[in-house]
């Protein structure tokens, strides 16, 4: 495999046709100065001793792999679980936080502020924030603040203003729009703490590297579970992508893993999009005739985006990672079974990727007998009411 497979795409920030920097001539320096400020940080071992020590001691890594037994029988696979819900806030979203709020000390901001779907992000950003006390401003789509409502509070109770964004589809889409907006007003002294692999460069770059450590901890734990040798094929789901990118960039390097990607059927930008521009990346989104962005939907407010991060794109380009969909009512499913044979509540993201395990187990895809490495990225507790709610309608 090329070493220029999830490596570092230089200044112009583009992983082949994908990435770059869109965004207005204000914001061009300001994402010229983060990253010169990421490169200066990330060549520095003191940052990577504070990131590790922090990560380590306040976010609880290393998070482990648990093996499934109960589902793994009835699968006919050996399915392992690479624990992210059990990091602090519940997902993967602090390794990225914990680096950005770093990072931003390093760069003298004292305001961060956040966009967030499912409210992982945003409640990472806040927890980070009340670290580093700073000041926090957290954009929420209005749909996804009543689907969420328990990280809406639990992100006040940290500190963050939480601002509903009642524009477009009022989701995730909407809410970075207007945390755009905000950091070319405030620049001077905010970061924008962008919480996936998209964006303009240097985002799809910086978050995938602050999300890397998924991806060597599970290498390092499989091979220690699997006698040396990597899992069969990789899974997580994505919505920008950055869980699928910190898990894939540990097995990028070996043809022996095979990486798929699972979204939203409601919004598959690898299967259905064409490549455009949206929120300052060239990467493959859902569009009309026209280029005109559509509405994606999913049943978990993490996922309905209509695009996806844009190393992501190159990744499907090349054929080194597949990405597939997952249907509502199948990751409902998922969700259950989950919970019912492991004793483990997924998020509904997670829950994509488990059930996209559990359509493809003893196929082509995922032979029987072979091994399957997901990646649950966070835990359920914040969907058990909409669940509920559903299940019961």
């Amino acid at each position: 495999m090329s070493a220029e497979i999830m490596g570092d795409p230089g200044p112009t920030g583009r992983f082949g046709q994908f990435g770059g920097r869109f965004v207005p001539e204000s914001l061009v320096p300001a994402c010229i100065e983060l990253e010169e400020a990421f490169r200066s940080a990330w060549a520095d071992p003191a940052f990577h001793a504070e990131l590790d020590g922090i990560l380590r001691s306040y976010g609880g890594r290393p998070t482990p792999v648990t093996v499934c037994g109960r589902l793994s029988e009835e699968l006919g696979v050996r399915v392992f679980l690479k624990r992210e819900d059990l990091a602090h806030t519940g997902s993967h979203k602090l390794n990225n936080v914990v680096g950005q709020g770093l990072l931003a000390r390093r760069m003298g901001k004292r305001r961060l502020i956040a966009e967030t779907g499912a409210g992982q992000h945003g409640v990472a950003t806040a927890t980070a924030a009340a670290l580093f006390g700073m000041d926090c401003v957290v954009y929420m789509g209005e749909v996804d603040t009543h689907r969420q409502e328990l990280n809406v509070f639990r992100m006040e109770l940290l500190g963050a203003e939480v601002r509903s964004v009642s524009s477009g589809s009022r989701t995730l889409k909407d809410a970075v729009n207007e945390a755009l907006r905000d950091w070319v007003a405030t620049v001077a002294d905010t970061h924008y703490c962008l919480g996936s692999v998209m964006g303009p460069h240097p985002y799809p770059w910086m978050v995938r590297e602050f999300q890397r450590v998924i991806g060597e901890e599970a290498r390092e734990q499989c091979r220690e579970l699997l006698h040396g040798d990597d899992p069969t094929v990789v899974v997580a789901c994505a919505g920008g992508g950055s869980n699928a990118a910190g898990i894939f960039a540990g097995f990028a390097d070996t043809t022996a893993s095979t990486l798929v990607a699972v979204e939203a059927a409601g919004g598959a930008a690898m299967t259905t999009g064409i490549p455009g521009i949206l929120h300052g990346m060239r990467s493959a989104l859902m569009q009309d005739e026209e280029g005109q962005i559509l509405e994606a939907r999913s049943i978990s407010a993490g996922l309905d985006y209509p695009g996806i991060g844009p190393e992501h794109a190159h990744l499907g380009e090349l054929g080194r990672a597949r990405y597939e969909s997952a249907e509502d009512k199948q990751v409902l499913e998922a969700f259950q079974r989950l919970a019912r044979a492991e004793g483990i509540i997924p998020a509904l993201e997670s829950a994509h990727a488990i059930a996209w395990v559990i359509a493809n187990a003893g196929t082509a895809a995922l032979p029987a007998g072979s091994t399957v490495l997901v990646n649950l990225s966070g835990r359920g507790d914040k969907d058990v009411a909409q669940v509920r709610d559903v299940l019961r309608a």
